[in-house]
C-alpha cells in the first residue's frame, strides 16, 4: 500500500510518501514540505497548497492519503490556517478518488513510538529507525508527515480491510 501523509499547515505543509504493508517495515519514497509566503494572499496561498498536493498525488499515484486532524489550540489564528490546509489536504485525496484518513497527533505518536505522548524528537528518532534512514527528514513538518503514512499503514490499512470484509460480509448476508 502507499500512502501519501499530510501534516498540514499553512505556511509549511509536510508531505510523506511511504510504501508498506501492517505489520512490516514501510519504505521510504519520497518527502517534502510545501511552502506559502505568509504576505501573500490567503486565496493565493490556498491555490498553491491546492495545486502542489495535486501535483503530487498524480506524481506519486498514491492508494490513500493520510492528514493530521485539527486539534485546538490555544492560538486561533494558527488553527484557522492548519484547519483550511487540511481541508485542501483532504479535497486534494478526494478529487482524486482516494480514501482519506484523518488522526489525531496522539493515534499517530501511539502507532509509531508506542506513547501518545511522545515528544517531537522521539517521533523523529522513530521515523528515521523505521524507515531505515541514515538521517533524520528535516524539517520536522516532513517527519511529522511520514509517521501519519505509517500511522495508516499500520493502523488505517487494517481499519480499512475490516471494514471492507464488514462491507462484504452485510453485501453477501443480503443475497
Amino acid at each position: 500500500m502507499r500512502v501519501l501523509g499530510v501534516d498540514p499547515g499553512l505556511t509549511r505543509c509536510g508531505v510523506g510518501v511511504v510504501d508498506g504493508v501492517p505489520g512490516r517495515p514501510c519504505t521510504l519514497i519520497a518527502y517534502y514540505v510545501i511552502y506559502t509566503d505568509p504576505a501573500d494572499d490567503l486565496s493565493l496561498r490556498l491555490l498553491h497548497l491546492d495545486r502542489s498536493l495535486t501535483d503530487l498525488v498524480a506524481e506519486h499515484r498514491p492508494e490513500s492519503v493520510a492528514v493530521e486532524r485539527v486539534f485546538s489550540q490555544h492560538n486561533v489564528r494558527t488553527v484557522m490556517g492548519t484547519a483550511q490546509a487540511s481541508g485542501i489536504a483532504v479535497l486534494a485525496g478526494a478529487r482524486a478518488g482516494l480514501p482519506v484518513q484523518t488522526y489525531t497527533p496522539s493515534e499517530v505518536k501511539a502507532a509509531v513510538t508506542g506513547s501518545g505522548q511522545a515528544d517531537k524528537a522521539q517521533m523523529t528518532a522513530m521515523v528515521t529507525r523505521l524507515l531505515r534512514l541514515a538521517e533524520p527528514p528535516k524539517p520536522a513538518d516532513a517527519a511529522d508527515a511520514l509517521a501519519l503514512a505509517i500511522c495508516h499503514i499500520w493502523r488505517g490499512g487494517t481499519r480499512s480491510k475490516l471494514a471492507a470484509a464488514a462491507d462484504r460480509a452485510r453485501r453477501g448476508g443480503a443475497r
